[in-house]
């Protein structure tokens, strides 16, 4: 998916799971659980030894069956890691603070980037390097009200939270009434519980529940 698309898919829909799983059958069961509930995002994290492993086959599976999915890898730190990711098939990065010099790469190769910012210098630095969305993190270290006042002197920013972010109408509304495009959703939505279970089925109904409350949050 090229990256005009990564945008108006996170923006659009305002919801991107993501997570780490180190079991590659889990990891396609997630994958098909949280699209059949009509997400169309997901942002594999890249914490566990071997994790471009897992990718590799995740990214797969989604070019064989999910061609309108936006498949990004998270935790991003270094343009090496990035260029691995980019080369499996990635079409969105994120990080969780402001790398640099992920700028010039995901820019060459036309691929989202999604930087972690918590100043408006921060912020100011990512849009001049091509930052289209940048992600604050962590979301739940931040006062209400904060999201509202860093986009006072900056209203066209576009920010997704990250970190904190559960799947209920009051935290849900809090990030878009004070001006947030997307949030990043992990454990709230992709439980623990329901993936040992084997319960994708929970997790495609929480899935299409956590859209529907973004949607009237955004009322």
């Amino acid at each position: 998916m090229n990256r005009l698309d990564v945008y108006r898919t996170v923006m659009d829909q305002g919801l991107v799971p993501l997570a780490y799983l180190a079991d590659i059958d889990k990891a396609k069961k997630v994958i098909d659980a949280v699209y059949a509930g009509g997400v169309r995002s997901f942002e594999f994290t890249n914490r566990g030894i071997g994790a471009h492993k897992v990718f590799d086959a995740v990214a797969e599976h989604c070019r064989e069956n999910y061609a309108d999915l936006a498949l990004g890898v998270g935790s991003v730190v270094d343009a090496p890691t990035a260029a691995l990711y980019i080369a499996l098939g990635a079409d969105f990065m994120v990080s969780p603070m402001l790398v640099e010099e992920l700028a010039p790469l995901c820019n060459r190769r036309k691929v989202a980037w999604m930087p972690g910012c918590f100043t408006p210098t921060e912020i100011g630095t990512a849009e001049s390097l091509g930052a289209e969305i940048v992600k604050i993190f962590p979301g739940n270290a931040v006062a209400k009200g904060f999201i509202k006042s860093l986009l006072a002197p900056s209203p066209k920013t576009n920010v997704m939270v990250t970190g904190g972010v559960a799947p209920n109408a009051e935290n849900l509304s809090r990030w878009f009434k004070e001006g947030a495009v997307a949030v990043g959703m992990g454990s709230g939505l992709l439980r623990s519980d329901l993936i040992a279970n084997n319960d994708f089925k929970a997790m495609q109904e929480l899935a299409k529940t956590c859209l529907d409350l973004v949607a009237e949050a955004r009322m």
